[in-house]
């Protein structure tokens, strides 16, 4: 019998800090009701002036792998789905390996922003698959209130801090991965962009004083995108492998907008009773936001040997995908 890449534990990890709607309101022009019906968000965890993205993700990886009982030195890859790291050189990924003790893995960044966590179940599934590797741990991460300006109600409602991990390995054939697939279209990348900091701005005065390093959003452009491109690439994959929306245990799609979420659920037509949302609680963590509901539904119970899962994203660059999972 062939071999799956299987998810075999999980984990997730976030400040202790909390920043409500009503704090937002003595920030910002806004109020809990222009944020809620246009978002859902009620709160979002926010990382201390001495908090960084690798301590979260060292805590959710570090939780999956006590959960599976598997030493961080069995580890042979870790793959950090990030786009705020600790800093530029080196990645966080070598940070948390460092930090895990995980020394005999490769170590690496992935930047594909809001779809971070699942480029990086695709990347790591065929690596399993043909028997590379045997243990990965897939780890999206982010501390996104650093980049947000807090003088636009528009974006800086959105955004909060956390991390997930996913440790992977194989698994017998009827379970684990069963299709994933991710796509990506630079045409749209100024939908949702932080021009600064790079090589094209560089970091001056001039870029800091006039905000180019905070996140900037057209969000009414990528709200359309963002539910045609879940919807589609959800279908194409359910029928890669001969299922359909009836099969589906649980649909967790990324946590960027309610209104998104339901826009996507109504499409697929999946009832709304097995569609999972947190966005209420943390906001839109980005690369984070899957794995840290995934931990949430399967230590919730929500999720059991057998079930079938879809989850799906959509972030900048524009970055989208979906992979389906029997546990």
């Amino acid at each position: 019998m062939g071999l799956n890449a299987g998810i075999i534990s999980t984990g997730h990890s976030y400040p202790s800090g909390v920043l409500t709607n009503a704090d937002l309101e003595k920030i910002v022009d806004t109020s809990d009701e222009w944020i809620t019906s246009r978002t859902g968000i009620k709160q979002r965890r926010k990382a201390g002036s001495d908090e960084y993205t690798s301590q979260f993700a060292v805590k959710a990886a570090r939780q999956a792998l006590e959960r599976a009982q598997i030493d961080a030195s069995e580890v042979n890859l870790i793959v950090c789905a990030t786009t705020s790291p600790d800093q530029i050189l080196p990645s966080t990924g070598c940070l948390i390996q460092a930090e895990l003790g995980a020394n005999n893995a490769a170590a690496y960044d992935l930047f594909a922003a809001c779809s971070g966590f699942l480029y990086g179940l695709t990347t790591v599934e065929s690596m399993i698959r043909t028997g590379q590797i045997k243990y990965a741990l897939v780890i999206g991460a982010e501390v996104l209130t650093k980049y947000v300006d807090y003088t636009d109600r528009s974006t800086c409602v959105i955004f909060g801090d956390g991390a997930g991990a996913a440790l992977l390995a194989p698994v017998a054939a009827d379970k684990g991965i069963l299709a994933t697939k991710i796509v990506s279209d630079g045409r749209f990348a100024e939908q949702l962009y932080s021009p600064g900091g790079g090589t094209r701005m560089g970091t001056t005065h001039e870029t800091i004083d006039s905000g180019q390093h905070f996140f900037k959003m057209k969000g009414n452009e990528l709200f359309k995108i963002a539910v045609r491109s879940m919807t589609s690439i959800s279908q194409e994959i359910l029928e890669k492998a001969n299922y359909t929306t009836d099969d589906i245990k649980l649909f967790i799609p990324h946590q960027a907008n309610q209104r998104i979420t339901d826009a996507v659920a109504q499409k697929l037509g999946v009832n709304e009773s097995v569609v999972y949302s947190n966005i209420e609680f943390h906001g839109n963590t980005s690369s984070a936001s899957i794995p840290i509901a995934l931990d949430e539904c399967i230590q919730q119970g929500k999720i059991v040997e057998g079930d079938l899962i879809l989850m799906a994203s959509f972030g900048g660059g524009a970055t989208w995908g979906a992979t389906l999972v029997r546990f």
